[in-house]
């Protein structure tokens, strides 16, 4: 099984939907992971980062989607208004799709993405419960905010 991971292509997104540490736990699992080249960049994860864990580096978006089973991202089409309807044409059927997709407020657009015969999991549609805690994306996010405001008030504070 191949997995990829693409470079987020919505203005202003720093994130990556694979940290360069989960990289070798899906090695060990016998996945081949292949990663757009400046994937991680904007989180501070440079392209040596996820070589040094296994993964295979691909210098294009289209190489990526050409290439893996499974395509994890952060803003799918979607979720993104922006830019995401240019990754219809990379998608082929029975490739799976992971990643935020904004099902409920955008439903126009997961018909286009059936309609070009991938599987989509909306990681926002994950059930907030003990069992699935660990895939609970919108928690983890908002911990980090709030870690985030925090350190940020802080700093505010008058010395």
């Amino acid at each position: 099984m191949i997995i990829g991971v693409s470079k987020e292509n919505f203005p202003g997104e720093r994130r990556v939907a694979r940290l360069p540490a989960s990289i070798s736990t899906l090695v060990k699992a016998k996945c081949e992971v292949v990663v757009e080249a400046g994937a991680g960049v904007g989180a501070g994860y440079p392209d040596t980062a996820y070589a040094e864990k296994g993964a295979k580096l691909l210098p294009t978006r289209a190489e990526v989607f050409g290439a893996a089973d499974i395509v994890l991202q952060v803003l799918c089409h979607g979720a993104n208004d922006r830019t995401g309807r240019e990754d219809l044409r990379l998608m082929r059927p029975g490739q799976v799709l992971i990643g935020f997709l904004r099902p409920l407020g955008s439903p126009e657009t997961v018909q286009e993405i059936a309609a070009t015969g991938v599987l989509a999991f909306a990681i926002e549609l994950i059930p907030r419960i003990t069992r699935s805690q660990n895939m609970d994306a919108l928690s983890a996010m908002a911990t980090i905010c709030g870690y985030k405001a925090a350190l940020i008030a802080a700093d505010a504070l008058p010395r």
